[in-house]
């Protein structure tokens, strides 16, 4: 059976990813937090039903952070604390990086599953090392996450998970290339 879908518009899974975020944020600016955090669950919603819809399947981590903003999201309105909403990343990192490290810790590397129709050709201790630095980062993250929270206005917190917190991620994810070309990743054509 041929797939006689329409081919996806290549950016769509980053806006199925970011575009929530980017609305919390907007709607935060604008109307003010519980405000953004119910565009927020709104928004997460509609990424999960688009990501179904549009490219066939939710991803594990969309369904994580769609469950956790949802339940985290109904405590910060029903509380009015936005606390709440603070501690989703941590969660989120804390529990990526346990899962990874512990994967690690009994010789499976648990990015694999994820990632290896991307990284063609990167060998068992590739796989490995990406699993270990992925999870000391996340565990980092996490870290950063809960002293900014105890730190910094509410408002100071959000504009670095938006404009800092999530460049870095990328700049960490970029500077895993050289290991991994070295580890035999392979350039594909598809």
């Amino acid at each position: 059976m041929t797939d006689t879908l329409k081919p996806r518009p290549a950016w769509l899974p980053f806006a199925i990813d970011y575009a929530p975020l980017i609305l919390f944020f907007i709607m935060y600016k604008t109307a003010g937090v519980f405000a953004g955090t119910a565009a927020f669950m709104v928004a997460i919603i509609a990424a999960v039903l688009t990501s179904k819809i549009m490219l066939g399947r939710v991803s594990p981590m969309l369904w994580l952070s769609a469950i956790l903003v949802v339940g985290f999201g109904a405590l910060t309105i029903w509380f009015h604390d936005e606390r709440f909403i603070q501690l989703k990343p941590t969660i989120i990192y804390a529990g990526l990086g346990a899962l990874l490290l512990g994967g690690v810790a009994l010789g499976k590397p648990l990015i694999k599953y994820v990632l290896e129709a991307g990284l063609d050709g990167l060998s068992d201790r590739g796989w490995m090392l990406l699993s270990r630095n992925w999870g000391l980062f996340f565990i980092a993250m996490a870290g950063l996450n809960e002293i900014m929270r105890a730190t910094l206005t509410f408002d100071t917190w959000l504009t670095l998970k938006v404009w800092a917190l999530i460049p870095l991620s990328l700049a960490f994810g970029a500077s895993q290339i050289p290991m991994m070309t070295r580890e035999g990743l392979t350039a594909t054509d598809k």
